[in-house]
């Protein structure tokens, strides 16, 4: 039975008018009923019986509560003490289905002459599907775009989107504070929230409440406040966050909607066909306001010219089709109400005939639903705002429909809907209608899990997510459609895989970047030790050569030693040259043809001195047949040079070393073994690296930049070729494996190495020196002394300038680096005078590479010397002076 609700004016005055009513309420409405006990039937109610499947013995008494929910069986169903009013109510009735259905009843006492209650008089209408769009419609709103904030209660500071601040009348530039959010409230919503808010933080719960704020053009607007608060580690709530929405159009709907309902919504009239006399009650004559003499009793002509120019004629020919048809009277039209506005009523009868056929009277009920039509304009425009902004959006949407199996087991869902965006962001095509399962069988379980959460717990979820069967991230919002027992669920979901494989390649970086510096970092402190380690017997060896002067045997040794540690650092700096050389693609091979075995033969010369010292057994193992290569002879030798030093310092005194060339196909394959410390498995991948050491992550460094090994690859590569590297693990062994591209045709090529220019004995010169490192000028003159030749030094390019015309020289040794005056434009000013313009320039600088030649060569040298000059390099350069030709292009003596 219904609850109070809003009065109304309409009561019947007879039992004949209840009957009438009760006529055509039955064809208005799904159920219409009446009892002489409030509260009770007591008697059959067919239309009751066919909606809720309930028997005349169940529904008898209070047995018609028991097809309520039982949520709402409880509801207080007391006789209203105001009995001229109509009483409406809301509650869920359960369907024949077995479905719950939401139903809005009405009731009204019908009243004897002396103001007895005859009976009461009462109807349900099912307004389920009006509530699922309601809800549909409100968590489409949850979803979609409006305005966010957040408050830091320490420090009363907001932070909040353009759409919140357009809530308040700001513009998006402006900055807004909690104390400014506060001042634009009402002094009474100031309270209101207050007290809202401070139970919310009492509780740390949510909240909601709608306020009115005066916007700075002094106009009022409605906002709906939606928070929710957020706690620190030790659960006090520091801030607040939520969303906003602007309520004023819909509270000013409302405020006319709850008017509406005031005024009351249904008349009863009766036509007395007859007559041509309309009788109605006091409803029906606000709702055609007729003269007060006449408003008992009006012809229907009246009334018909109340109604709407554009529906008059509609009106009057339905009303003569029921007549002739003996059909139920309908229409929905406007009327003129009082106030010069126009309201929407919907009209119903059923006509009375006498027994030839001629209609007697047409009594019937006026429904009043302008509010009904407001609603549903507001309705619609809200649905289709909403529906545009859900097809606009670059979000997908979709509506799901949860599946199960027999456990109860969330296994599947169906599309039921979803917008345009829907194929963009999930790749399936025409899936409205199907299952996941039937586009991706092996869809995650995690999916099926978080909606089967949403569907029993009602409370949405945001989740973050791959969907690996589909290859693809998701970002997803999902709430329940529906009360409790829905299986619906609308979902809102973006593809962000882009995002995670960008967040995936930023964090590879930043772990590439890492360790690469740490390979740096590892990498300086190794060559300042490196550097340092020959620095200290040269230092040393020349303590004792000023101290033993005397002593010419002391000194000899003294001077190996140190010549030994000075070609050390040569090497250091040429295996560096030579890996910022390969880095740029500048390194210049210098192919010929030749054998392999020469190759390896110069290689094992090199390396058999650091073999023996180790005292390590070798043993090499060459194809009989010739392993004809195009390759540069010097790039060859130092990648099997480094293997085979590699192999003597990793491997423990007395161990084993072998060394294997063998044709295999069309490619000569070199493997390198030793018995030495092996590498781990997970080292294998790195070995070639750039300043990675064997041994070093296994306390067994044995010094070097870590170069080495990539020299080998990158040379090897450079070469067509490949290197690889195996090993059973730490403490046993490795295996060094390089393939090189054989020649299709063998050509006999010798296998002894090209025996080195010795300097010429006979020819000597004048030569300048010009360096500003007094120390590398002055050694470089005496060295040139002891070869025979004069030599002069100056130390920058004016003195230079000054020395030569007074000096002749025949050959001037000249350092790029000079403070002022540089060695190309000393060059250049050298060629422009006399004594300059034959003499042989001899570039001598740390630079280099193919460009640095060029540059030279430019500015007027001969030839081109990369510091530390070798002796055996500077004596084959002077001897190639006595020769007549002299080179017209820098020649390069690395």
């Amino acid at each position: 039975m219904p609850e109070p609700s809003q009065p109304s004016n309409a009561v019947p005055s007879s039992t004949v008018a209840a009957q009438a009513a009760h006529l055509l309420l039955s064809a208005h409405c799904d159920i219409v009923w009446s009892t002489k006990t409030f509260g009770q039937f007591d008697a059959d109610q067919p239309s009751w019986r066919a909606f809720t499947g309930q028997t005349e013995a169940e529904l008898l008494g209070r047995g018609w509560v028991n097809a309520l929910h039982p949520d709402d069986r409880n509801l207080p169903y007391v006789m209203p003490s105001h009995l001229t009013s109509v009483f409406e109510a809301e509650y869920r009735l359960r369907h024949v289905s077995g479905a719950y259905r939401n139903m809005l009843v009405r009731m009204l006492p019908v009243l004897a002459p002396d103001g007895s209650i005859v009976e009461w008089l009462g109807s349900h209408c099912d307004v389920t599907q009006q509530r699922q769009t309601e809800q549909r419609l409100r968590l489409a709103m949850q979803g979609g775009r409006m305005g966010t904030w957040e408050i830091d209660l320490g420090s009363g500071s907001m932070a909040c989107s353009d759409a919140f601040k357009a809530n308040l009348g700001l513009p998006p530039a402006s900055h807004i504070d909690y104390a400014q959010l506060t001042g634009a409230m009402l002094d009474g919503e100031l309270q209101h929230w207050q007290t809202v808010v401070h139970a919310a933080i009492a509780s740390a719960s949510d909240f909601e409440i709608d306020i009115r704020v005066r916007w700075p053009d002094g106009s009022l607007h409605w906002a709906h406040m939606r928070g929710t608060c957020t706690s620190d580690g030790a659960g006090n709530v520091i801030g607040l966050s939520g969303i906003s929405l602007d309520l004023t159009a819909s509270k000013q709907n409302e405020e006319t909607l709850r008017l509406t309902l005031a005024a009351g919504e249904v008349a009863t009239w009766n036509w007395d066909i007859v007559a041509d006399r309309v009788t109605a009650d006091s409803n029906m004559a606000r709702l055609f306001p007729v003269n007060a003499d006449t408003a008992t009793a009006a012809p229907l002509a009246r009334y018909l010219d109340i109604i709407h120019p554009d529906d008059r004629e509609q009106v009057s020919t339905q009303i003569a089709q029921a007549l002739q048809a003996h059909t139920p009277f309908e229409a929905s039209y406007r009327v003129t109400a009082g106030d010069g506005q126009y309201r929407s009523v919907i009209a119903r009868g059923r006509a009375e005939y006498a027994p030839d056929g001629t209609p007697l009277q047409l009594p019937g009920v006026l429904l009043d639903i302008t509010r009904q039509k407001q609603v549903e304009d507001a309705l619609r425009r809200s649905e289709e705002r909403y529906r545009t902004l859900i097809e606009l959006m670059d979000q997908a949407f979709c509506v799901i429909e949860m599946l199960y199996d027999e456990q109860g087991r969330p296994v599947d869902f169906r599309y039921l809907e979803g917008n345009p965006s829907f194929v963009k962001q999930s790749g399936l095509e025409n899936a409205i209608g199907k299952t996941i399962r039937s586009f991706v069988p092996d869809h995650d379980q995690h999916w099926f899990d978080l909606y089967d959460q949403v569907v029993k717990t009602g409370e949405p979820v945001r989740y973050e997510n791959e969907a690996v069967a589909m290859e693809r991230w998701f970002e997803v919002f999902a709430a329940r459609l529906g009360g409790p027992g829905s299986r619906l669920l609308t979902v809102l979901f973006s593809d962000i895989s882009e995002r995670k494989r960008s967040e995936q390649q930023l964090r590879q970086l930043a772990d590439n970047l890492s360790e690469m510096d740490r390979r740096k970092t590892e990498f300086l402190a190794t060559l300042a030790h490196e550097l340092r380690n020959p620095l200290a017997p040269i230092r040393n060896g020349l303590q004792i050569m000023r101290l033993a002067a005397d002593k010419p045997a002391t000194v000899a040794r003294v001077r190996d030693v140190m010549e030994r540690q000075v070609n050390q650092m040569v090497h250091l700096v040429n295996d560096l040259l030579d890996v910022a050389r390969i880095t740029r693609g500048q390194i210049e091979l210098k192919p010929e043809r030749t054998d392999l075995k020469a190759i390896i033969a110069n290689a094992v010369e090199t390396s058999m001195p650091l073999i023996e010292a180790g005292r390590h057994q070798f043993q090499v193992q060459l194809a009989e047949d010739p392993l004809p290569l195009k390759a540069d002879p010097t790039r060859l030798a130092q990648v099997l040079g480094n293997l085979l030093n590699n192999a003597a310092k990793y491997t423990p005194a007395g161990g084993h070393i072998s060394l294997r060339a063998v044709r295999d196909g069309n490619e000569a394959l070199i493997e390198v073994r030793d018995s030495g410390v092996g590498i781990p498995a997970e080292s294998i991948a790195t070995v070639f690296d750039m300043f990675t050491q064997v041994g070093q992550n296994m306390g067994r460094a044995q010094g070097g930049l870590g170069i080495g090994l990539s020299l080998v690859r990158r040379l090897a590569e450079l070469h067509g070729g490949s290197a690889t590297v195996a090993s059973p693990g730490a403490g046993l062994g490795s295996t060094f494996s390089v393939r090189l591209p054989l020649l299709e045709e063998a050509a006999k090529v010798s296998a002894a190495p090209a025996a080195p220019a010795s300097p010429a004995s006979g020819a000597h010169f004048r030569v300048l020196v010009v360096d500003d490192n007094v120390d590398a000028a002055d050694t470089l003159a005496a060295v040139l002394d002891m070869m025979g030749h004069a030599t002069q030094v100056a130390h920058d390019g004016a003195q230079a300038l000054a020395v030569a015309p007074q000096f002749l020289p025949d050959v001037i040794f000249l350092d790029i680096g000079l403070p002022g005056m540089n060695g190309y434009e000393v060059a250049r000013a050298l060629r422009r005078i006399p004594a300059g313009a034959n003499v042989v320039l001899v570039a001598l600088t740390g630079w280099g590479a193919e460009n640095d030649r060029s540059q030279s060569s430019a500015a007027g040298f001969d030839h081109h010397l990369t510091k530390p000059a070798n002796l055996l390099a500077i004596g084959e350069l002077l001897a190639t002076l006595a020769t007549p030709t002299t080179p017209t292009t820098p020649t390069n003596h690395a």
